[in-house]
């Protein structure tokens, strides 16, 4: 507020001399314009639209065109005139209003449009009628293009001249990561593309590129769930209003995140009520907070009189005269105002210069028109040789017709724009005030930071296991030596003795394997870990080989000899124990081959695998990625594959041989249902309730029967089995033919019965003659036995029938 009423102070005592300057002009002119030729300008100044700069632009112009016309030393043969419309910043309106600068009187020898979109349109058929074309407000960095607008030249920098200064600022803070989002026109994506070029150059990644159309809400969110920080927002102001809206609701500001916005917006420009947003102006001011801007430096900051003779201070004295006491705020353009003035005089002065090479040439300014391209060549050279101080600063263009400019740097602090510094990027100096603020301690981080950290096996853990096993080991040792010092008594003979021994050693190595297994970079350096690995591949693989090797073995021998054909099965009785040994070499064999193989074409190496990032404890900006260093090689799952593969395809088979001799009992290996440590346990047993061993005599006479004599028993029983099963067949079969003889006599009896009965009635017998009481069922019934499944039954049953029932005439008969 201090510097608007200063400036209106200012305006008001210039206001005087400007009125009394008007009448000695008023009161010259006559003189003054006598004999001067007209030369015109048509320009097209957008007092609407999207960007409605012409409302200070157009001042300014007519501003300098009076001064300039009123100068002796300038172009004292010609008055400049300025034909002017209003494009409403539109390309469609422009093509309308160029149509008519074109082919209505008078002839104009230069084009003025004003914001990027109608400069492209008027640039680009410029050429057409050899026509240069002079723009004070277009920052695209598409015009940049000679061979696309070979005539076109600006007072307004190109908007990529904020990159140079952005990736300064990104070194300074030291940020290497940074994200973008933009509206989606023309000028922003040339000024982002641009700006992807010169970062990549600098070392820093755009992580996230975001844009939009009239929405950003989407935007907004990728930029938050990517965990953007350090983000670059390319917009006009009304879109800046709806994304800053949404950074309110998705938390994007604060002490994490630095927004980089372009400075051309009102200084209230987060403010201002916009119906298109739900947002107060207090959530925008403090979405807004601490932001940083980049603009070009369109009013000179020294107090310098150039080629107007006037100062930065006095020039904008008058223009407030000339506004009549606008609001600067709220006026379109007013920034920009000075790079206005000065392309006036720009293209001022650049006519002047011509006008002694043209007369040479015998041509003069007059002389042009749409076809002579001698004039504009001129004019082309002199506008391209340009550089004198003005308003805006110094005035120089580039090869690409752009001009070259300092930038500033400011601050949202507070609610206003504070200046931080200024940057020369054709001289690659930044001045520095030092008065940047940040919510937090200092800068932010351009992302979350990572803190590297490895993850160790617990002590605790590793010690307690360590303990156990080696109290495994020492029991895998104590059984070892049991089993060696009692190597002669025979019930240990009978089970092997040689293959527990391999056993024992097999988990001696498995429980070795858990030392290098506990051992991390905690305890070993990165080179020596490969020797660690190798270790733990080894006795893991040997472990297992002679442990399961050797008890799989002796199932293998058992399910192999007891399941041959009877005609075999006397050679059951003859075990020849070095296939047993045999067997486990070829197991260790295979182990040890493809061990080999696998260190020789694709050795164990030290890997470092990420876990998913973990948040600390406290309240800070960073993420715990815990490491974990283990054991790897290139191809180690088809490695994995094939060793878990040929190891559980024996496991399974183990499994399946153990169910098949469950039931079998052999004296050779008197331990296979029960193998392992089983044997041990047992042999201990009897040692601790005997207090002694037997000899092998007694051992054979007392308890050796139960053992050594099991398989015999079993052959003996099989034997009477079968046998007995013969024998009951045959009696059922005599039994079933005598029941079918019974019932045939039973059936011939009563046949015979009637006649008997009348010859008994006709004769008399005696009854010591009589028959003797006939046979019956009931008798019968009682005379067999209950079943006839017991031989010695069934004899006793026949004993009994022939003895009570049967006369000794009729036991043939029985039998027949």
């Amino acid at each position: 507020m201090a510097y608007t009423e200063r400036i209106r102070t200012l305006g008001r005592v210039w206001r005087s001399l400007t009125l009394l300057y008007a009448l000695l002009i008023f009161l010259s002119w006559p003189c003054a314009v006598a004999g001067k030729k007209k030369l015109y300008i048509g320009a097209l100044f957008p007092m609407s639209g999207g960007w409605p700069g012409g409302q200070a632009c157009l001042p300014a112009a007519q501003m300098a065109l009076d001064l300039v016309n009123n100068r002796t030393d300038i172009l004292p043969d010609y008055e400049l005139e300025l034909i002017h419309y209003d494009s409403m910043c539109d390309p469609g309106e422009a093509t309308k209003l160029l149509y008519d600068l074109l082919y209505t009187e008078p002839i104009k020898i230069v084009l003025m449009p004003g914001c990027s979109s109608v400069s492209t349109l008027v640039a680009e058929a410029a050429r057409m009628w050899n026509l240069i074309v002079f723009s004070y407000g277009s920052s695209s960095p598409a015009l940049s293009n000679r061979q696309r607008f070979p005539t076109f030249f600006r007072t307004h920098p190109s908007a990529t001249l904020h990159n140079p200064t952005r990736v300064r600022l990104f070194q300074k803070w030291g940020w290497t990561k940074i994200a973008t989002i933009q509206q989606t026109t023309e000028v922003f994506t040339s000024t982002l593309d641009d700006l992807e070029e010169r970062v990549k150059e600098a070392g820093i990644e755009i992580s996230v590129r975001q844009s939009f159309l009239t929405d950003p809400a989407v935007a907004v969110k990728n930029l938050k769930r990517q965990d953007a920080r350090i983000i670059v927002g390319l917009f006009y102001e009304t879109e800046a209003r709806k994304v800053f809206c949404e950074v309110f609701k998705e938390k994007l500001y604060g002490k994490k995140y630095v927004w980089f916005l372009i400075g051309w917006y009102a200084d209230n420009w987060f403010k201002i009520k916009d119906p298109a947003i739900n947002c107060t102006v207090e959530n925008m001011t403090e979405a807004v907070e601490g932001h940083v801007t980049t603009e070009i430096v369109m009013l000179n900051p020294e107090t310098v009189r150039g080629a107007s003779n006037l100062t930065s201070q006095e020039f904008l004295a008058q223009l407030m005269s000339r506004l009549g006491g606008k609001n600067p705020e709220e006026t379109g353009g007013f920034q920009e105002a000075p790079l206005a003035y000065d392309a006036v005089w720009a293209l001022a002065l650049a006519l002047n210069k011509t006008v002694a090479p043209l007369r040479a040439k015998g041509w003069t300014l007059e002389d042009f028109n749409y076809n002579n391209k001698e004039i504009t060549a001129e004019i082309y050279r002199a506008l391209n040789t340009s550089s004198f101080e003005g308003v805006s600063g110094h005035v120089v263009f580039d090869a690409q017709g752009s001009r070259m400019a300092w930038t500033l740097i400011e601050q949202l602090q507070g609610g206003s724009y504070k200046k931080i510094g200024y940057y020369d990027s054709t001289k690659g100096n930044l001045s520095w005030y030092g008065n940047d603020k940040w919510i937090g301690l200092g800068p932010p981080a351009d992302q979350t930071k990572v803190i590297e950290e490895f993850r160790y096996l617990s002590q605790k853990l590793f010690v307690s296991v360590s303990v156990f096993a080696g109290l495994g080991i020492l029991l895998g040792i104590v059984c070892l030596s049991f089993n060696i010092y009692n190597s002669s008594i025979r019930y240990i003979q009978n089970s092997q003795p040689y293959l527990n021994n391999m056993t024992a050693v097999g988990c001696v190595l498995a429980l070795a394997a858990v030392f290098p297994l506990g051992i991390d970079g905690l305890h070993v350096h990165r080179s020596q870990f490969p020797v660690v690995c190798q270790f733990r591949l080894w006795l893991l693989g040997l472990g297992f080989s002679l442990a399961y090797g050797s008890m799989f073995t002796k199932i293998w021998w058992v399910h192999t000899v007891f399941t041959k054909k009877d005609e075999k099965k006397e050679k059951r009785k003859h075990l020849e124990p070095w296939k047993l040994y045999v067997t486990v070499a070829v197991l260790l064999a295979i182990d040890v081959l493809s061990l080999l193989i696998w260190q020789i074409m694709d050795p164990l190496h030290i890997t470092v695998e990420k876990f998913t990032k973990e948040a600390p404890k406290e309240d800070l900006d960073v993420l715990i990625q815990p490491l974990l260093e283990h054991c790897s090689s290139e191809k180690m799952n088809t490695w994995l594959g094939v060793v878990y593969g040929y190891k559980g395809l024996l496991l399974l088979l183990g499994i399946f041989l153990a169910y098949e001799t469950k039931s079998i009992s052999t004296e050779k290996i008197n331990d296979h249902r029960a193998v392992g440590m089983a044997i041990y346990n047992v042999a201990i047993r009897r040692l601790i309730t005997r207090g002694e061993w037997q000899s092998e005599q007694q051992d054979t006479l007392k308890t050796g029967s139960s053992n050594n004599n099991d398989e015999e028993k079993s052959r003996q029983l099989e034997r009477e089995n079968r046998e007995l099963q013969k024998i009951i067949q045959e009696k059922e079969e005599r039994v079933t033919e005598l029941r079918n003889q019974l019932a045939e006599r039973q059936a011939l009896r009563s046949r015979r019965r009637p006649s008997v009965q009348n010859q008994n009635q006709n004769h008399s017998v005696p009854s010591s003659q009589a028959e003797p009481p006939s046979y019956s069922p009931a008798m019968d019934k009682r005379s067999l036995p209950p079943s006839f499944s017991n031989s010695s039954n069934l004899y006793q049953g026949e004993g009994k029938l022939s003895r009570n029932n049967c006369h000794n005439s009729r036991l043939p008969l029985l039998y027949k």
